[in-house]
């Protein structure tokens, strides 16, 4: 194995302060492992999405103006804990309510919704949608039901844009759900790929052959081939039985418009994505099925294996504003120049305000120290128990909790081996 890192242990984190430090208007709070934008707009629903590391630039790549703001980064393909979960809710929570976007995974869906509970439980407004984008499979290593994949990438960029529009709680869930319903993901693999801890190859395959219908984790796909080039139509014949798929799925029609995107799984050349879009694209066309806009590059990996994902999102007059709305984050943008040119507008009228003696203008950043005052008070709480610890035939609450903050640091010491 070769990869770029210090230790299997702070790859994770590592990672996440370098993408905090590339992009000043995020950070990494290290404690819960979450990627958030540095000011979190209490006019808005926030949106929260998440899930295990190894797909960047899923999810945190997706933290900015447009999208999401807070992704909840797991360990290499393992699930956000819980507590996790919860603290991103708490600290991104508005009046206007907080929607999780979640893959269709168990540990997700399990760690995510249990979260969500104890949010409600404390008063906060917050809602949830399922991914489940994927037709390779109806079930998998990782799932009861089809998986989400790349698809999840449309459902931040929309849900977001309704967020960023001001809608509510309810109607940016709506918009999220209309995207689930109208978007199918196919995807396929040459190699495996490597966790940097466990240091080989997640399966072995061929040099000359391919898994068709493959997970983001590597989990097996319908079947695996052999490649065959003898044709010369290597690329052009994969889209066209995958676009007949997607198509069938969907019951996309003639004439009807989708968005496209091309997803690379992180070990397969840009040139190469570029010729499966020309493949997909004329396959697309055959089927009577219009391009409304294209998106190619690599959005939700599976660290570095060799591959690619097809993903088309039926898209009517109303999914087109979402998708068309200005978005910036590292790793979508576009329209950022009039986003630019309108907060520059916004501060110098705020600075005339201000010159002109309006005192409501100070209202918002009154606001903001409050809330950082009560997220420095909750960063700093200390949760103490009563007593000394006592271990006899019996053991008091004060040792109970000395016992299990060793096996955590046990846990935490061995996690690697684990």
């Amino acid at each position: 194995m070769k990869k770029i890192m210090n230790t299997p242990e702070t790859f994770v984190y590592d990672m996440c302060h370098g993408l905090a430090m590339a992009h000043p208007d995020l950070e990494f709070v290290e404690k819960f492992k979450i990627v958030k934008k540095k000011e979190i707009d209490d006019e808005k629903v926030s949106l929260i999405s998440g899930g295990g590391s190894g797909h960047e630039p899923a999810h945190a790549g997706f933290v900015g103006k447009g999208m999401l703001d807070a992704a909840v980064c797991g360990d290499v393909f393992a699930s956000p804990s819980q507590v996790q979960v919860y603290n991103a809710i708490k600290k991104c929570a508005t009046d206007k309510g907080v929607l999780l976007i979640i893959k269709n995974y168990s540990g997700d869906c399990m760690n995510f919704n249990n979260a969500m509970s104890d949010a409600i439980d404390d008063g906060v407004k917050v809602d949830a949608v399922y991914v489940n984008d994927d037709i390779a499979v109806k079930d998998s290593l990782y799932t009861v039901g089809r998986r989400g994949v790349a698809g999840t990438v449309l459902v931040h960029k929309c849900a977001g844009a309704a967020a960023e529009m001001g809608k509510e709680l309810e109607e940016v869930k709506a918009v999220a759900n209309k995207v689930i319903a109208n978007v199918r993901s196919f995807g396929f693999a040459f190699t495996s790929c490597t966790v940097p801890a466990a240091g080989h190859p997640t399966f072995e395959i061929g040099d000359d052959e391919m898994e068709f219908g493959v997970g983001i984790h590597g989990e097996p796909g319908r079947f695996r081939e052999k490649i065959d080039y003898s044709s010369g139509k290597f690329s052009d014949n994969l889209a066209e039985r995958i676009v007949k798929d997607l198509t069938e799925d969907l019951g996309l029609k003639k004439d009807e418009e989708v968005v496209l995107l091309i997803n690379g799984f992180g070990g397969t050349p840009l040139q190469e994505l570029y010729i499966l879009n020309k493949s997909t694209t004329e396959a697309l066309d055959k089927e009577g099925v219009k391009v409304y806009r294209t998106i190619v590059g690599n959005f939700m990996t599976s660290i570095d294996m060799a591959g690619a994902s097809i993903t088309v999102l039926r898209v009517d007059e109303d999914l087109k504003k979402y998708i068309d709305y200005p978005v910036n984050t590292p790793a979508l943008t576009w329209g950022g120049a009039m986003n630019e040119q309108a907060e520059a507008a916004v501060e110098a009228m705020n600075a005339i305000a201000k010159a002109l003696g309006v005192t409501n203008v100070a209202a918002p950043a009154a606001k903001k120290a409050k809330k950082a005052a009560a997220e420095e008070a909750d960063e700093n709480a200390v949760y103490e128990v009563e007593g000394t610890p006592a271990i006899g035939e019996t053991i008091n609450t004060a040792a109970f909790v000395k016992i299990v903050d060793k096996m955590a640091d046990v846990i935490i010491e061995n996690e690697v081996p684990f």
